[in-house]
């Protein structure tokens, strides 16, 4: 998801070009202290809200809720400091020095009552591997959202699963209650949050960027940085106009002035793209659609069948988006993209496209498929074709070839060894989750992610 959001986990690169996209140092950090407030305001409200759910929350429904709260999609309780010198079977290899590092969806407190999998707090598992040893730790991301449910020690903020039929306009009108009141702070809303990986492994959060307060609008999770200019590229997406809003970050950490993208109605919009001269961003109809919540008991993000999907391809340091060419295809869904790059005429984009999403499943079994589209931009046409036949997501690409082309090795895993290299037993039970990467260790330089 994105910052301002539920959940708000980007990153910037693993390389030494962190320090210039955070503004030049850890001066520009924002300490996060959100001032709550607890009395007679929120006990009243709190009270209200009870009777909301009593009364409006459908519980006879299958328990979609409790599905993500179940299983390995449950949360773990603890965080757990740095655990050393874990059991590795076989051997890891010299040259790996870094930590391989995931965040997932981990509520602390019981959520009240709906829930959805993008809902829990950001949880983030690392494993340091140095020297052929293995460190594992578990920590929360403090965000401003988690301090204040800890200081009320449970939850209050509304959640993406509160957000169906009736029940979902009354939590919103609770959630705009607390803010409106001062029960809770919402001044931290906008910004990026930055961990620091320590020496031994263990991950602080250090605070928030807003680069001199040029933020103000939600940062995705997905920026992408030129290999070749240091510079980095992100969005973020609104339910309110500008329903999205592109940035350019230099590569010394000024953030240039926003570009507004103009598209007919808010969606969520994951993730984009780069390639040498263009940035390509994507109007799908998964939609937001408050009035279809309420009259058609519906999640308040509705997949339109009827509408197709478009892909705009605006020239990278455009200042306004008159520039942009809009290409058409098929209706579909895309949560991420591996890259896209330039050859002639065309813009070619490598994506996993995804038919038919409900974000109300319970199944969880997405089925994306690894694509190839083309935007021709001389003859405005655009073309797709399938490149792989089982489900595909989360795709990674070599960095130093982000939004240019690059060579693919496809191996056949048949061929390999059954047995792996090495096999680290970790402490602790490690929930499904969304992103990670490995962010190699670099000497005498901090490691950022946020």
């Amino acid at each position: 998801m994105h910052a301002n959001n539920i959940i708000s986990f980007s990153r910037l690169p693993t390389d030494q070009s962190w320090l210039r996209h955070c503004g030049g140092g850890m001066d520009r950090m924002v300490v996060v202290e959100p001032n709550p407030r607890k009395g007679l305001t929120s006990k009243v409200i709190d009270f209200v809200e009870k009777l909301i759910v009593e009364f409006t929350y459908d519980s006879s429904r299958p328990g979609r809720h409790q599905y993500y709260l179940s299983g390995n999609f449950a949360p773990v309780t603890d965080e757990i400091p740095p655990t050393t010198d874990l059991f590795v079977k076989g051997h890891l290899p010299d040259c790996l020095n870094g930590e391989f590092v995931m965040v997932g969806s981990n509520p602390k407190f019981t959520p009240v009552p709906g829930y959805h999998w993008f809902d829990g707090d950001g949880m983030v598992h690392g494993l340091r591997i140095k020297d052929g040893k293995a460190t594992y730790v578990s920590r929360y991301v403090k965000t401003s959202r988690l301090k204040q449910e800890e200081y009320f020690g449970g939850a209050k903020f509304m959640k993406i699963g509160d957000l169906k039929g009736l029940f979902g306009l009354l939590m919103v009108s609770m959630q705009l209650l607390r803010e409106k009141l001062k029960v809770l702070d919402v001044s931290y809303g906008t910004g990026t949050d930055v961990l620091k990986v320590l020496d031994d492994g263990d991950l602080q959060t250090l605070g928030m960027l807003d680069y001199d307060k040029r933020l103000t609008h939600s940062f995705t999770a997905h920026p992408k940085v030129d290999p070749f200019t240091g510079e980095m590229f992100t969005f973020g997406y609104s339910h309110t106009p500008p329903y999205i809003t592109y940035r350019v970050i230099s590569e010394d950490g000024f953030l240039q002035d926003p570009v507004p993208i103009t598209i007919s109605e808010p969606i969520i919009m994951h993730d984009f793209a780069i390639s040498e001269n263009y940035a390509i961003f994507m109007d799908l109809p998964l939609c937001f659609r408050p009035k279809e919540m309420v009259k058609e008991n519906k999640l308040i993000f509705t997949f339109d069948a009827m509408r197709k999907a478009r892909f705009g391809v605006l020239p990278r340091y455009a200042k306004d988006d008159l520039l942009i060419r809009w290409f058409e295809l098929p209706n579909c869904f895309i949560f991420h993209n591996a890259n896209a790059w330039e050859e002639e005429d065309e813009v070619v984009l490598v994506t996993c496209r995804l038919e038919n999403p409900d974000l109300d499943m319970v199944s969880g079994s997405v089925k994306e498929k690894l694509e190839n589209m083309r935007f021709n931009m001389k003859t405005g046409l655009a073309s797709q074709k399938k490149l792989s036949v089982p489900a595909v997501d989360f795709p990674r690409v070599n960095e130093s070839y982000t939004g240019r082309k690059s060579a693919v090795h496809v191996i056949d895993a048949k061929t390999m060894s059954a047995d792996p290299v090495a096999v680290v037993e970790v402490p602790h039970r490690v929930p499904y989750g969304f992103h990670a990467f490995f962010v190699t260790e670099v000497v005498s330089q901090p490691l950022l992610l946020v």
